[in-house]
C-alpha cells in the first residue's frame, strides 16, 4: 500500500476549515485534472457518495468515492468505491498557541493534513479505455507520478480558499512509496 501525506498550517478556526474540506464538489477547481464533482447521494457526511471525473491525457475516467466516516471537526475520512483500493482523509489539528511565524493577523489556526493510501497494483485495468499500442502499466506509471503534485495543488489551493487570499504555504510533504 502507497502513502502520501501533506501537511500545512491554516489561520482559520478548525471548525471553519472542517466544513469548508466537507464540501466536496469545489475541489473540482483544485485540480488541473479534475473536472467535475458530483454528490450522487447524502448530505456531505458519513455515506455521502461522490462521482469525480477526471482527464489525463487521451484518458477520461470517472471514481466513486463515499465519505466513511466524520469527527467534527477534526475528521473527514472517505474510500474509493471501485476500480482501485484507495482511502484517504483530512484530518485537522487545532492550535494550542499560534506559531511563532503565523500572519500577523492571525488570531486561530490548526494543522490541516491530507493522508491519501492507494494500492496502484489493485488498479483495474478495464476501467479505461486506452488507445491502441498504449498499456495500462504505462499509464498507472504515468499517474502515479502525479498523485503527489496534484495532492500538494489541492492542500495549496484550499489554504488559499480558506485563508481568503494567497500567500506562500510551507508543505510537509511525506510519502512511503518510491513511485510517487
Amino acid at each position: 500500500m502507497d502513502e502520501l501525506v501533506v501537511s500545512t498550517d491554516v489561520y482559520v478556526a478548525p471548525e471553519e476549515a472542517y466544513e469548508f474540506l466537507l464540501e466536496f464538489p469545489r475541489y473540482e477547481r483544485y485540480t488541473e485534472y479534475l473536472d467535475k464533482v458530483s454528490r450522487t447521494h447524502g448530505d456531505g457526511g458519513p455515506g455521502s457518495r461522490y462521482a469525480l471525473r477526471f482527464s489525463w491525457w487521451k484518458l477520461t475516467y470517472t471514481a466513486r468515492s463515499e465519505v466513511t466516516e466524520v469527527t467534527p471537526p477534526t475528521r473527514i475520512d472517505w474510500r474509493v468505491l471501485k476500480d482501485i483500493d484507495a482511502s484517504g482523509a483530512w484530518l485537522i489539528e487545532p492550535f494550542d498557541e499560534l506559531p511563532a511565524d503565523a500572519p500577523a493577523d492571525a488570531t486561530e489556526g490548526c494543522r490541516v493534513t491530507l493522508s491519501i493510501r492507494f494500492d496502484a497494483d489493485s488498479a483495474d485495468s478495464s476501467s479505461v479505455s486506452l488507445p491502441p499500442l498504449v498499456s495500462f502499466g504505462w499509464v498507472l506509471d504515468k499517474v502515479k507520478g502525479l498523485v503527489a503534485e496534484e495532492a500538494e495543488r489541492v492542500v495549496r489551493r484550499a489554504v488559499a480558499d480558506l485563508e481568503g487570499r494567497e500567500r506562500q504555504v510551507s508543505l510537509t510533504v511525506r510519502t512511503d512509496s518510491e513511485a510517487l
